[in-house]
């Protein structure tokens, strides 16, 4: 005769718990190991037992192995396998929704950083590393029997109001096209991310059923309304020809984000020989016309084109072509997987000295040429006219631009 199941949720590795729960008609009992018993083991069962009388669990047995979690941490892997195990929030309120300060949509977002939601050893120092914006990651860095414990870690972590102060603060969800995105919205809408990343996004109805979704949660839980903005990822042929709709789709969208990895998987490319020139200067010839595509819906829509993630994280150099490439598309910013990267994508993107200097001289010259009654103006070889004065007007502006 077998035992009763046993629910399982988080890791025993660092700044993590392994924490399991078998039902059973007994009055509920509780065993916890911790890698700092002597300090905090007390207060982690006194948490602990504020959970079980939270979801009303009075049978059954809990056991916990933690190795330094915080406690919003292990709040998050009890909840888990609570709820697996069918219990319900029984005393208290449900949580109102954090008081985020808000982001703009305008901000900058030179580097995106991806870290696996499932993971909160990542999660807990990722702003320590400055990228501009967080995306806490629910879809494919989380495997499939992770992502219920998954969504509940992030939105614990989200709810905290002292963690992610600077940088801005999103979500990547599963694609909605199954109910595992859709249960990513119910439960995160409420710790208020700044941004929702749309992966696998091939049409504007895509968009338009996510804004729907938004929208009714914002009303649910208080939330201003139109106040979580969008930005959809293309990762497929069909994405790509349908980024014009997708980009106009809603005015939460923000960014318009490239996928390279499935694109090129969606379009079976096949890469050029590694003694290619090709392969070696990582020039990425299966995506270009996709990348323009991406780059012209964007800005035709007045959202940023975000690039992809260059995935050798030893190869600086590559990684610091692959930045100068997609800025000469016309891509605002790249992803990153690894912190280490976000220094180079972010001296890539942004404009140096030398071009801030240049660009104020050329506007101070066409200035002064107006004031004389002129117009189009010389300018170190070069005539300076109106298009070229508003481009250094925008080098001016980004330079001053933070969060």
């Amino acid at each position: 005769m077998s035992g009763p199941q046993v629910l399982e949720a988080g890791f025993a590795s660092k700044s993590d718990c392994l924490v399991r729960y078998a039902a059973s008609e007994d009055a509920v009992s509780m065993a916890v190991q911790s890698s700092v018993q002597t300090l905090f083991g007390e207060a982690i069962r006194r948490s602990a037992l504020e959970m079980l009388d939270s979801y009303g669990v009075a049978t059954g047995r809990l056991d916990i192995e933690d190795d330094g979690a915080l406690d919003l941490v292990i709040r998050a892997r009890i909840e888990a396998v609570l709820r697996k195990a069918g219990f319900a929030l029984q005393t208290g309120e449900r949580r109102a929704a954090v008081r985020r300060p808000p982001t703009s949509r305008d901000r900058t977002r030179h580097t995106r950083l991806y870290v696996p939601g499932d993971q909160p050893h990542f999660a807990l120092n990722a702003e320590l590393f400055g990228a501009d914006m967080l995306v806490f990651d629910l879809e494919d860095s989380v495997a499939g029997e992770r992502k219920f414990e998954a969504r509940i870690l992030v939105r614990r972590l989200l709810e905290n109001e002292f963690l992610f102060e600077k940088s801005e603060v999103a979500v990547r969800i599963n694609v909605l096209r199954d109910e595992c995105g859709k249960e990513d919205i119910d439960e995160i809408v409420a710790a208020r991310p700044h941004v929702i990343l749309l992966p696998k996004c091939e049409s504007c109805s895509d968009v338009k059923i996510l804004n729907r979704l938004l929208s009714l949660q914002e009303k649910e839980r208080g939330i201003e309304g139109g106040s979580i903005y969008i930005a959809p990822i293309i990762e497929t042929a069909k994405g790509a020809l349908a980024a014009t709709a997708i980009a106009r789709a809603s005015d939460r969208n923000v960014a318009l984000c490239f996928g390279y990895e499935d694109f090129s998987r969606d379009i079976r490319a096949r890469p050029a020989p590694e003694t290619s020139a090709v392969q070696k200067k990582n020039t990425q010839t299966d995506a270009l016309l996709a990348r323009e595509m991406i780059v012209l819906a964007a800005r035709s829509a007045g959202i940023q084109p975000l690039d992809s993630v260059f995935s050798d994280i030893e190869d600086t150099g590559g990684l610091t072509e692959s930045c100068y490439q997609a800025r000469a598309l016309g891509f605002e910013g790249k992803a990153v997987i690894h912190p280490a990267q976000i220094e180079h994508v972010r001296r890539a993107f942004s404009p140096s000295r030398e071009e801030v200097e240049r660009a104020k001289a050329i506007v101070a010259a066409y200035e002064e040429s107006l004031k004389e009654g002129g117009g189009a103006v010389a300018f170190d070889g070069q005539m300076i006219d109106v298009p070229l004065v508003d481009k250094a007007k925008r080098v001016i502006e980004e330079s001053g631009r933070g969060a």
